[in-house]
């Protein structure tokens, strides 16, 4: 009688617990551990200098024969890389500047927001746009940085893997303070 006593109310446990809808976890990602802020300057034969982190590196463009200071920073721990090219102004700042805005808003289609913010250091002349678009586009940071007579650099954000807002965004945030300091730091020779 025992026995049978403990069943039912084994059982009347089971039905009791089988009523509501299984709901399954949400996917998680992996913890990334971020490294300690420090910069250091790039190499003196650049027609510019900034600060560039210490756990990145520089890397001459494969398009170096021809185009003599566009450079890529690489992100190896992130698989990422701004990649920066330089050009001299020759009356077409209009042109670079069209040009900018407009590899920017290809992205439009994967983007959800395009938030444009400008950076002016008179002191230094140093003018420029820094661009963070939202959403699962392939470049999520641009930027562009001119002393609108005679240098123009422009800078693009790269991951080599799929775009993933979700995954993508505390390294994102990392990074994006990193761009912010070479902007801040950054200076024609």
């Amino acid at each position: 009688m025992n026995k049978i006593f403990i069943l039912l109310i084994f059982f009347s446990f089971i039905t009791a617990s089988c009523k509501q809808d299984y709901v399954p976890k949400p996917r998680g990602y992996f913890r990334i551990d971020l490294p300690k802020k420090e910069y250091k300057n790039t190499p003196k034969d650049l027609p510019y200098s900034f600060e560039y982190p210490k756990y990145s590196y520089l890397l001459a463009n494969r398009k170096a024969e021809t185009e003599k200071y566009w450079i890529n920073m690489v992100f190896p721990r992130f698989n990422a890389t701004v990649h920066l090219s330089y050009k001299d102004i020759n009356g077409n700042l209009d042109q670079y500047l069209t040009d900018t805005r407009n590899f920017v808003y290809k992205h439009t289609i994967k983007a959800d927001a395009i938030i444009e913010t400008p950076y002016i250091a008179a002191n230094k002349n140093v003018y420029g746009m820094h661009y963070e678009i939202k959403g699962d586009a392939a470049s999520n940071v641009q930027f562009y940085l001119t002393d609108s007579t005679k240098n123009f650099v422009r800078g693009a954000l790269y991951f080599n893997v799929t775009p993933n807002k979700d995954s993508l965004a505390p390294v994102l945030k990392f990074i994006n303070i990193d761009i912010a300091h070479l902007m801040e730091t950054f200076k024609w020779k």
